[in-house]
């Protein structure tokens, strides 16, 4: 287990110094001139010449990229032209918010996907599993800013029954700590903020989560459908189990494997998805600054979102391999049927 854990962390670096590779290219190649963007749109020749020099931009391309690769070990993302504060706090003044999003939406891929594709594995070829699929295909195709649009106009316009943009209503004041509106107001004690917060997430969280339904939904189907094919769940019916305890005990136990690494991508997949969800629904978040400095040709900015969101999808890569260590006994396994020719090599 241990090499295994230790191939992964190494793949993730160099994941992450391609990453800067990148994110440096977008620098060169990108429209507009860093200095004047970093200088302001008013600055002096004499100016820009500073900033340039100061930025290292007078220099050669691979001291550029040394310098690049030093600012970003020591968390220097640069400074937002728009903002004028360092990228690195804007974003960690946004990602909470972003975060709090991408958890609801969530939470609702998987009360909706798991059960869903259970059912659909479990009634396969009937008109239960055909109607299945087909809900999760229309939720996948529809997209995301027109769904977004119709829950408001249905559920917020006309029926009244959810808020329609924000994160809360008028008037309602919670204590930063996390950062998350929710949580903040759960641990401050304020349960009126709390429900207004709750009823907020309700529309962005579901928009954001019906793209990821269906692909989450169908893995687990087919990885039960296979499951439940296997001699041990027929060995397992035979000692007179339950069909329930079959199905989720031992069949849904074994798909869970493949679907944990659907789920961890998909949380790098969502962060980058709320660009246009916050923007729908008015929230702020990663998403909405991304947008604000698109708008705003801030070059700092887009870079370090890019980055973070990066780092989160290398982040969440390493967690799942510890999931499905956690759930495969088979490859921990693995890892020490690999350690054996050592010993014995060296006994």
């Amino acid at each position: 287990m241990g090499r295994f854990l230790l191939r992964r962390l190494v793949t993730s670096v160099v994941v992450l110094a391609g990453l800067a590779v990148v994110t440096f290219l977008m620098t060169q190649v990108l429209p507009g001139d860093p200095a004047r963007a970093a200088a302001g749109r008013n600055a002096t020749a004499e100016q820009v010449a500073e900033v340039r020099v100061r930025l290292g931009l007078d220099q050669s391309l691979p001291d550029q990229f040394t310098g690049y690769l030093g600012r970003l070990l020591h968390g220097d993302l640069g400074t937002s032209v728009f903002t004028q504060r360092p990228v690195l706090d804007d974003v960690a003044a946004m990602l909470p918010a972003s975060v709090e999003l991408v958890l609801a939406a969530m939470a609702i891929n998987i009360a909706v996907a798991v059960p869903l594709g259970v059912y659909a594995a479990y009634r396969r070829g009937r008109a239960a599993d055909v109607a299945a699929r087909l809900i999760t295909l229309l939720g996948a195709a529809v997209p995301v800013f027109w769904l977004g649009l119709m829950l408001q106009l249905v559920f917020a316009a006309q029926l009244r029954l959810l808020p329609l943009t924000g994160q809360l209503a008028f008037g309602q004041e919670v204590p930063k700590i996390t950062g998350m509106i929710s949580l903040d107001a759960l641990l401050s004690g304020n349960w009126a903020a709390f429900g207004d917060a709750l009823l907020h997430l309700v529309l962005p969280a579901v928009t954001l989560a019906a793209a990821f339904v269906a692909v989450v939904a169908r893995t687990v189907r087919s990885s039960v459908i296979t499951t439940l094919d296997s001699d041990y769940i027929t060995l397992a019916r035979s000692t007179g189990a339950s069909e329930l305890r079959v199905v989720v005990r031992h069949g849904l136990r074994n798909a869970l494997v493949p679907a944990s690494t659907i789920l961890g991508m998909q949380l790098g997949w969502m962060l980058g998805s709320t660009v246009l969800v916050e923007a729908i629904f008015g929230r702020t978040g990663i998403g909405a600054y991304a947008v604000t400095a698109v708008l705003q040709n801030d070059l700092y900015a887009v870079i370090g979102t890019v980055l973070v969101i990066g780092v989160v999808f290398v982040v969440m890569n390493v967690l799942v391999d510890l999931v499905q260590l956690w759930l495969n006994p088979r490859l921990r396994q693995a890892g020490s049927r690999e350690r054996r020719p050592e010993i014995a090599v060296r006994a």
